[in-house]
């Protein structure tokens, strides 16, 4: 059995088929099907069913692919050591953001980053809390980007920056007329939220206090996008909360629907995140430095007060 062997079982897995499991690998069809075939005959077993369409795992075949994972990135644990201590900063480095974050910062600092490291190898994913969490803790990402604290004894925690919350209201609102809002004056009945599983949506409801006194049923509107809430906010069907950053997009037609909070105003804490066990630190620490330089001049200092972005 070898480590080749076992990144072929693992790229039939992840493509149902050969023909392409062999193109990501770059070797030829017959090399990886041959490769494969020797080590099913030296388990003894069959990995995949090769009668079905597309080719799936059989039952000790999901077995193997699990614990076949945890070698190969264990196996690629050893280069990391040694680029670690060479201060080599380069390869492969996968990468979380989720998705109130991503379509805002990424655009800032990506095209910087690849310029300052051109040997480092991004692959960005954009994934819920809980799915970064997991892939994290599999060892399928390397690092990645949301909103803190988390409070996960296995997860190590950088702090990026603090990017405070700003109200999205139409004309006709009942608070359209103050310049500035509170925290007291949000009522979760006249408020447009993100859907389940986005932290962003927890931390308002986290703001929204009479929310956990309230069991009557209310008309109330959940979006995917921050996009849309600010669409269907502009159709006069509620206010919205906005991370700054996006409000930096927002169409100047529309910039006087924004209001500020009163300081302390309420933020989300936003850091890079990794597995303490995490060894591709230089790179890590290079994604640091690139995105607190840029955010720096993007957002003012101000007073806040953090929001914690777990449901309470």
């Amino acid at each position: 059995m070898t480590i080749t062997q076992l990144h072929y079982v693992l790229a039939v897995a992840e493509h149902q088929n050969f023909t392409k499991a062999a193109e990501k690998c770059f070797v030829t069809q017959p090399t990886l099907s041959m490769q494969i075939q020797k080590l099913e005959d030296q388990l003894n077993i069959l990995i995949f069913d090769r009668s079905k369409k597309p080719i799936e795992l059989t039952d000790v075949g999901k077995k193997i692919v699990h614990q076949a994972k945890n070698i190969v990135n264990e196996a690629d644990r050893i280069k990391d050591i040694v680029d670690q201590q060479k201060g080599f900063i380069g390869g492969e480095f996968k990468l979380g953001i989720i998705p109130t974050v991503m379509p805002t910062l990424l655009p800032m600092f990506l095209k910087t980053f690849i310029k300052k490291y051109p040997k480092v190898k991004l692959k960005i994913e954009e994934l819920t809390t809980e799915e970064i969490i997991s892939r994290i803790n599999d060892g399928h990402l390397d690092a990645a980007i949301a909103a803190t604290p988390l409070e996960n004894e296995d997860i190590k925690e950088r702090v990026l920056f603090y990017e405070p919350f700003v109200g999205y209201i139409p004309s006709h609102h009942r608070l359209s007329e103050k310049s500035k809002i509170d925290i007291s004056d949000l009522d979760i009945d006249d408020m447009l939220l993100l859907e389940d599983g986005h932290c962003f949506r927890d931390g308002v409801i986290n703001l929204c206090k009479s929310f956990k006194n309230n069991d009557e049923d209310h008309f109330q509107l959940e979006s995917g996008s921050i996009e849309m809430l600010v669409k269907l906010s502009n159709e006069g069907l509620g206010m919205t909360l906005l991370p700054y950053l996006h409000t930096l997009d927002i169409k100047e037609s529309e910039r006087h629907n924004l209001h500020n909070f009163n300081e302390p105003s309420p933020a989300r804490e936003v850091s890079i995140i990794y597995h303490k066990s995490e060894l591709k630190m230089q790179i890590t620490e290079a994604l640091q430095d690139v995105i607190s330089g840029i955010i720096r001049g993007a957002i003012a200092f101000q007073d806040v007060k953090i929001i914690s972005p777990l449901p309470k």
